[in-house]
């Protein structure tokens, strides 16, 4: 600074400085003195040449503290002059950092209380405009300040505020760009960031950003985060001491800076996270319908407060924040849509809701302002397609605005408000009059209003802002002033939408086609987009031609003007051009069918192209129309109601041009009158269109050529034009009726016109020849379309139209150079036309059939016809193809025509053999039997005379001729004739054999069907696959006879003839003629009705074939056991096949469901099928033994799994009581008796799941009852002991089985006890017989005599002892196996005996229990010693201890239900049948005397003590209920020997227990403790007997005591004496006190018995009373001598 300079400045210091101590001179002292001593300091001036700016801050800094003080003192005057004094300083740029500070915290006081805040603001403003001093939290209050004083209740203050924080605002982020700009970084542009590809990946917003930012950018990122947080309602952070904040101005600020400052947010990641994570996080949350448009946010501690004084808001929205969120959305999606890819999809989507009708008209007008806005950008367009509408998992977002804005079209008409709708009137009514002048005037449409708008039920809506293409203008978005919703103009809406979906389709048309104008608008760079991709493409016309051709169509229907109309047209046009171009029909079609409509009259689009709609949009496309038609309907049928009909009635009439009748269509109904149609000007400005399309774009129509074609049929036939002679169309009537002249005003440019119209139509056809194939084929396709539906019209006696037939046969006439092409679709459809039952369509097709061969046969080709087999064959198919005609004249003519064709062309026809064959084939059911017959007397010659001259490739067609006729049902000679003839053409083929085979290998056998699983089939083979094929097919002929003929002549043709085909043919015999061959004869059977056959005027019928069900069921048999018996002759070669497992497991399947047929016939049959195959199978295996074993398992493993299968489902019990099916005896007996040689195959791979399922089938098998009516035949009587032949097989596989398990190896033993548990299973039996399900069923004991309804119960005692003593024979045989003794098999046997033992006399029969009883006693001397045997090991021992506790359990209920039954002996018993039972019971005794007590050690003690109580309950006398001499005999020897062993085992003699002691043997206990529970049980025995008697004796008086009774009580007496004795010689030690006392407590009794007179009972009671003479007193240890004198 110079000199000058300063002076300048210092003297304007010292002017501020003595004002202010002039001010404070009365007041405020300490700022005089403050301000007299730094004016002391600055009094001297300044002399140097130069000073900086540093040297100058130094000297002038003082003086900034007075001003700060007088400031402080908040005195308006002197605050007002300390402020300007402090504005001069910072103009000067006299302050540093630290008086930058105390500036802004002084005027922040100054802020606070409400002192000269527009000084405040300028000084705040100069401060942060002048330098960078202020930064960070003095920016923040310098910032808030401003914010502050914006929200004052000053409004100018507010206002200038308002701009203060603008300005600042923009201050911030401008230093921000300097700032980037000062680090040689280059900013990228809009241009370069706006659309990019979209791929910008995000980090997520650090908890820090600040720290990687430049100081400025810091205070931008600050500034920016807390707008947003206020925004959003939240505390800010760093702008800190707000109290309010209005959410408009916020989002005003947020949008001024994302529009200007887009490169800061694109440099900086943090920025652009900021974006990403919080403004748009914040723009939702405000969208969202929850928030509450609130124009006030408090801030802290005012917040209380300041929603207390606001009123109540609503949920309704606030125009100013939403108008200001959508401009904000606007500069997101067009500057940020790259960054923010997938919030654009969430702003795009709440856009398209503002669209709702429900929404407010400014709502949906600022939506479509954006719509517009956006769409209108091509580049934009794109990347909404790219990056949403072609994404997997991404919301169409294209595609819903675009349905959207259609949506909001078509509301328009529906939501418009009354005054739009009352204004049609006006509209309509000055526009008819504005225009009259003009009606008559074709030139620019009769009646059209020039007033451009839209009509559409009755409302008018005007297009009243006109829009530029490409250049959309905005109206609401821009009223920032305005705080309340604005009022809308009629038809804004309807405008802005309208322009909006004109623009789009312009916006598609320039991507698709990638002109420099679609990337010029948006894009700065050097590179131009271009859309190469077609995929893209396809997906932008996807998703944009439902919602738009809605739209497009709907506002066609409504277009009042021409001018509205043409832009539509085109439109429609245009995107339909580019739908053909990148390969959619369906939006293509829907387009063109759209202007198809539009140009018929309202009704035709109900009945004429429905059917030509493609897809659902069209559909759509059609309800606004129909709408409108029944709007224009009822309008005129109530012409002259009211003012609006009358209207309507004027605008239409005006409009017509034509009047003409509807051509009748096939929907019509038949017998329905129309009146007449007409047409409009804008009809036929349509029509016109139409015409241009099929012109311009005939090569992409495609399929669309019918609807184009049906709407021009339909227009001619409403104009009148006609097909005369040479195809061309001609007006047939005047175009406007006498009586229809008063409606239609005259029209002389449309009669001008039908010339013109008549000459396009023609050139339209002519010009066929210059199409392609494919579109020659479409133009065709469309013609037989169109002569389809006039088929269809003929039909029901309606005149229909010659248009389609005449411009095909004109079409195919003109092309006959490529006959190929055409031929076959043409003449198809001729053929078609040559069946109808009208004659003259019917004469006229075959006239044009005959026309068509005539001429092309006398064309010139370029290969002669003669040499061109192909063209030969097919110029004369169409004459075989009248076959299928059923009218008479037209087969004879047909006949005819062959027959000269043989005679006059034989020459150059000699391909036509098939055709002929065909023609003679050509016979049905419905031509008669003298037709039947002719045709069959030509094949009778051919077969007979002419088959050795036809050609190889002929043969197979004369079979299927042959077949043809064996197959018919009207005579039935000719099918039995017809199959002698396929027998002589099998003969032939033999006969012929070498000669066939030398010609079918010398030509390509093409002619041959295919035979799918042998490719490479012979030819000669195939002749025989055809024969093959044919009869079986006659093999399910509805007729008996002809199924049992072809039946037997297929089976003895594979027999005699089978050899000669090749070993891969078999596979095609197998799989495509005999399997097939059982699948319908099982298909057919399930399907035959039980009904009887009407025999009334035919021969008698055995009651077995007497049904139609029967009958099929020997067609059953006789296909099963042909092709079983295929297999058997055959198997060696069949064996050899690839997939012959395959059809070994089909062939079963067969057997298995004939098998479970509930036709006994079927059942049998099949069973012996399987017997033979399986026998078959056997000597085939031993005749082979060629290391086929895996081969032969599979077999035998497949037929295991069959029998098992039907015997199990043969087998289920009946599950309900009523009776469906219960198999035979002779079929139980058959599948039992196939099990042993099946065994023997498949027993090295039999487990134990297998021998499951075979116990199964086995018992249920041996439990099915027999029926009443065959029991005399198969039931033996109760007391005959014979087996039925099912019972006797049962055990014979039982018998196979233990054989082969005994023998077999270690998986063969480990089955031997499932085998047990079968066969006590059956055991049984024998004392309780099964049942059979729920079936109640008699038992043979009650069953007498015939009596069918019954079912009886077989007798099983017979089977049930076999069993029984197979199982212990069994038993006998492995009881030394560890498998037998671990599974408990002897507990089981036991268990199963128990049964028959506790009946005993209660048995069927007698012999039961008596086997029962020899069977235990056998079985326990047998596994006895084996249940005695000990493990080793302790825990093992235990472990076996708890095993054989059942054991134990089972042989003591055993013997004590037997030794004491609770049934009564038989009373015609004699006394050696007495004798025996009682011996019985001893030997059972004998058996515990000898096998269990003196091996009591080994047993458990409670086993050994319930065997005591045993002999202890059988030693006492059973005193019967009935005299002795009538009743039952005792068992006296059986009490005896009970006695005896309780005695025996009681008693032990000195001499054995010292050597006991002496041999220390390891039993000296547990045989004390067996002898100490002997004594027991005899000591309670004693008592009871002693307390009897001697009751008895005391009741009985003088009365002898009964026999038995005395020798009983001599015999206890006898006892107890020995007992005593015995005593007397063991250590009183060693003998338990109880005894004793159980002995001292007899004493009593043995005193009563003295009374008894007896001799016998006397001597043995005084021995008894003598052994008590030492047991007087208890002997004591010690005290005297032992009782044995030691």
């Amino acid at each position: 600074m110079d000199k000058d300079q300063v002076n300048r400045i210092l003297e304007g210091l010292q002017n501020d400085l003595r004002t202010l101590i002039v001010e404070t001179r009365k007041k405020y002292a300490s700022v005089k003195e403050a301000s007299e001593e730094v004016l002391t300091k600055l009094k001297n001036p300044y002399s140097g040449s130069q000073l900086t700016v540093q040297s100058l801050r130094n000297i002038t800094s003082p003086a900034l503290y007075p001003l700060i003080q007088g400031c402080e003192t908040k005195d308006p005057k002197l605050t007002k002059v300390c402020l300007g004094a402090i504005q001069r300083f910072i103009t000067y740029d006299l302050l540093d950092e630290k008086g930058a500070k105390y500036v802004i915290n002084v005027i922040w006081l100054l802020m606070e209380n409400n002192v000269d805040e527009v000084k405040v603001l300028q000084t705040a403003a100069l401060l942060l405009t002048t330098s960078n001093l202020v930064r960070g939290d003095s920016l923040s209050k310098c910032l808030v300040l401003c914010f502050r004083l914006h929200f004052a209740k000053d409004a100018t203050i507010g206002n200038t505020a308002g701009a203060t924080v603008r300005q600042l605002v923009s201050l911030v982020f401008e230093r921000v760009v300097i700032e980037d700009a000062s680090s040689n970084e280059e900013a990228p542009t809009a241009g370069d960031n706006n659309f990019s590809d979209g791929n910008k990946e995000f980090t997520k917003l650090p908890d820090s950003p600040l720290k990687t930012l430049k100081p400025s950018a810091q205070d931008a990122f600050s500034l920016f985060q807390d707008l947003v947080m206020l925004v959003n309602g939240d505390q800010p952070s760093w702008l800190v001491g707000m109290t309010e904040m209005t959410r408009t101005f916020g989002i005003e600020l947020l949008e001024n800076i994302l529009s200007t400052f887009y490169s800061v947010f694109f440099k900086h990641q943090e920025f652009s996270s900021l974006l990403k994570e919080r403004v748009c996080a914040l723009v939702i949350k405000l969208f969202s319908p929850n928030v509450k448009s609130q124009y006030r946010l408090a801030i802290g501690h005012q917040q209380q407060q300041l929603q207390a004084q606001q009123p109540i808001t609503t949920d309704k929205p606030f125009f100013p924040v939403s108008m200001r969120l959508l401009r904000l959305v606007s500069v997101l999606v067009q500057k940020y849509y790259s960054l923010l890819v997938t919030e654009c999809e969430i702003f795009l989507s709440l856009i398209i809701k503002f669209l709702d009708p429900d929404k407010p008209a400014w709502q949906r007008a600022l939506a479509l302002e954006i719509l517009h806005r956006l769409l209108a950008q091509p580049l934009l367009v794109k990347s909404f397609c790219q990056s949403y509408d072609m994404k997997p998992h991404a919301t169409n977002i294209f595609q819903d605005t675009v349905n959207s804005l259609a949506a909001c079209i078509q509301s328009l008409f529906v939501t418009t408000p009354p005054g739009l709708a009352s204004s049609a009137q006006v509209g309509l009514t000055g526009s008819a009059s504005s225009s009259s002048p003009l009606m008559n005037n074709v030139s620019i449409g009769p009646g059209i209003t020039p007033q451009a708008g839209f009509y559409y039920r009755g409302v008018w809506i005007p297009i009243c802002t006109a829009f530029t293409s490409g250049q959309p203008k905005a109206t609401f978005l821009e009223m920032l002033d305005k705080t309340d919703p604005p009022g809308i103009q009629d038809g804004y809406c309807m405008s802005v939408a309208y322009a909006c979906l004109l623009d789009v389709i312009r916006s598609i048309s320039l991507v698709v086609q990638n002109t420099p104008s679609a990337t010029s608008d948006l894009s700065t760079s050097s590179e131009k987009a271009v859309v190469d991709d077609d995929s893209f493409s396809i997906q932008l016309v996807n998703s944009s031609w439902c919602g738009l051709l809605a739209a497009l169509t709907l506002l066609l229907e409504a277009s009042t003007d021409e001018t509205s109309t043409e832009n539509v047209l085109k439109s429609l046009q245009t995107f339909a051009s580019v739908s053909g171009r990148v390969g959619l029909t369906t939006p293509r079609d829907a387009f063109i069918t759209a202007l198809c409509k539009a140009s018929l009259p309202p009704h035709y689009t109900l009945t004429v192209l429905n059917a030509s709609s493609p897809g659902t949009a069209t559909n759509r496309v059609t309800q606004p129309r129909q709408q409108n038609t029944e709007s224009y309907s009822q309008h005129i049928g109530n012409a002259g109601g009211n003012t609006n009909a009358n209207i309507e009635t004027e605008f239409r009439q005006h409009l017509i041009v034509a009047v003409g009748s509807p051509l009748p269509t096939p929907s019509q109904p038949a017998g329905s009158q129309q009146g007449p149609v007409v047409l409009t000007a804008k009809n036929l400005q349509c029509m016109r269109a139409i015409l241009s399309v099929a012109h311009c774009h005939g090569a992409v129509l495609g399929s669309a050529w019918h609807m184009v074609l049906t709407t021009l049929q339909h227009l001619a036939w409403i104009l009148g034009l006609k097909p005369s002679s040479g195809g061309s169309l001609k007006s047939s009537r005047p175009l406007v009726e006498v009586s229809s002249a008063t409606l239609v005003p005259s029209t002389a440019a449309v009669l001008a016109d039908l010339p013109v119209l008549s000459s396009m139509l023609s050139r339209l056809f002519e010009s066929s020849q210059y199409l392609d194939d494919v579109a020659l084929h479409h133009l065709i396709d469309a013609l037989r379309q169109l002569s389809q539906e006039a088929l269809e019209v003929a039909y029901s006696n309606r005149e229909p139209s010659l248009f389609a037939v005449a411009k095909l046969l004109e079409t195919g006439l003109v092309n006959l150079n490529r006959v190929e092409v055409l031929w076959r679709p043409v003449t198809n459809h001729l053929l078609e036309v040559s069946s109808h039952p009208l004659n003259r369509m019917r004469e006229w097709g075959i006239e044009a059939i005959t026309t068509l061969v005539r001429s092309a046969i006398q064309y010139e080709y370029a290969t002669p016809l003669k040499e061109n087999q192909r063209l030969q064959t097919l110029l004369i198919s169409p004459l075989n193809e009248l076959s299928s005609t059923s009218f008479a004249d037209v087969r004879q003519k047909q006949v005819d025509c062959v027959l000269h064709l043989l005679h006059s062309s034989g020459d150059i026809i000699s391909f036509g053999w098939p055709l002929f064959l065909n023609i003679i084939g050509a016979i049905n059911n419905s031509q008669g039997e003298n037709s039947v017959r002719s045709a069959f007397q030509c094949l009778q010659l051919v077969v007979t005379d002419y088959l050795p001259v036809l050609p190889w490739n002929c043969l197979p067609l004369a079979v299927e001729t042959t077949g043809k006729f064996g197959s018919q049902t009207q005579d039935l000679n000719v099918s039995l004739t017809a199959i002698g003839l396929m027998w002589n053409i099998s003969d032939y083929f033999y006969q012929n054999r070498e000669i066939l085979r030398t010609s079918l290998c010398d030509e390509k056998n093409k002619v041959f069907p295919d035979f799918p699983g042998v490719p490479n089939m012979a030819a000669f083979d195939k002749l025989w696959m055809c024969l093959y094929t044919k009869l079986g097919e006659l093999c399910i002929d509805e007729r008996p006879a002809v199924r049992k003929s072809a039946g037997q002549t297929l089976f003895s043709t594979i027999a005699a003839h089978g050899d000669l085909l090749h070993h891969s043919t078999w596979q095609a015999v197998v799989w495509q003629v005999l399997f097939p061959l059982l699948d319908n004869v099982k298909k057919l059977s399930g399907q035959a009705s039980d009904v009887k056959v009407d025999t009334s005027g035919s021969m008698l019928i055995h009651h077995s074939r007497n049904t139609a069900q029967k009958q099929w069921a020997e067609t059953q048999v006789l296909t099963l056991s042909g092709v079983a018996r295929v297999f058997q002759t055959k198997r060696p070669m069949l064996q050899t096949l690839d997939e012959f497992s395959r059809a070994w497991i089909l062939l079963l399947e067969h057997i298995e469901n004939s098998a479970l047929s509930k036709n006994s016939e079927v059942s049998l049959a099949s069973l012996k099928a399987f017997q033979d195959v399986l026998s078959t199978t056997t000597k085939c295996n031993s005749n082979e033994s060629n290391g086929t074993g895996c081969h032969d398992d599979f077999i035998w493993n497949v037929a295991w799994k069959a029998w098992l299968q039907i015997g199990t489902l043969a087998t289920s019990p009946q599950k309900e009581e009523r009776v469906t099916y219960i198999p035979s005896q002779p079929f139980l007996t058959a599948l039992v008796l196939i099990f042993p040689g099946l065994f023997q195959h498949v027993k090295s791979r039999f487990g134990s799941d297998n021998l499951q399922m075979l116990c199964t089938v086995l018992q249920s098998a041996v439990s099915v009852p027999v029926h009443g009516e065959a029991s005399p035949f198969i039931l033996p009587s109760v007391n005959d002991p014979v087996l039925t032949p099912l019972q006797e097989g049962v055990l014979l596989c039982m018998d196979t089985l233990q054989r082969d398990f005994v023998s077999g190896n270690d998986l063969m033993k480990s089955m031997i006890p499932a085998l047990f548990n079968q066969l006590l299973v059956f055991a049984g039996f024998a004392c309780q017989a099964p049942t059979f399900g729920q079936l109640k069923t008699k038992s043979v004991n009650s069953f007498k005599g015939m009596q069918s309804a019954e079912w009886v119960t077989l007798n099983y005692v017979p089977f049930g002892e076999k069993c029984l003593t197979m199982a212990v024979h069994l038993y006998g045989k492995t009881c030394q196996e560890e498998v037998v003794n671990q599974s408990q098999v002897l507990t089981s046997i036991i268990r199963c005996l128990r049964l028959p033992l506790s009946l005993k006399y209660d048995c069927t029969s007698q012999t039961t229990w008596r086997l029962a009883v020899h069977s235990l006693l056998h079985v326990l001397r047998l596994g006895l010693p084996m249940a005695r045997h000990k493990p080793d090991n302790q825990e093992n021992n235990s472990n076996l201890q708890e095993t054989m506790l059942p054991l134990w359990t089972e042989i003591t209920l055993a013997l004590d239900e037997f030794l004491f039954p609770k049934s009564v002996p038989l009373a015609n018993q004699t006394p050696e049948e007495i004798q025996s039972d009682e011996l019985l019971d001893c030997q059972v005794m004998e058996l515990i005397r000898d096998e269990i007590l003196p091996q009591a050690t080994f047993y458990p003690p409670h086993f050994i003590s319930k065997i005591m109580g045993l002999l202890s309950k059988g030693s006492i006398h059973f005193v019967p209920p009935v005299d002795s001499e009538t009743g039952p005999k005792l068992r006296e020897e059986f009490a005896r020997i009970c006695f005896e062993v309780l005695l025996q085992f009681s008693l032990i003699h000195e001499e054995q227990r010292q050597q006991q002691e002496q041999n220390k043997m390891s039993t000296s206990q547990s045989s004390q403790v067996t002898n100490q529970l002997a004594i027991t049980a005899l000591l309670d025995r004693f008592h009871k007997v002693l307390a009897a008697f001697a009751q008895d004796a005391k009741t009985g008086g003088q009365c002898p005591m009964p026999r038995y009774r005395t020798a009983e009580i001599a015999f206890t007496l006898q006892g107890l004496s020995s007992l005593i004795s015995a005593l007397k010689k063991i250590p009183t030690n060693k003998v338990n006190p109880l005894t004793w006392r159980q002995l001292i407590s007899l004493y009593p009794h043995l005193v009563e018995l003295t009374a008894v007179d007896s001799a016998r009972i006397g001597r043995n009671l005084r021995d008894a009373l003598c052994q008590y003479s030492d047991l007087l007193q208890p002997p004591v240890a010690g005290a005297l001598p032992s009782i044995n004198g030691t």
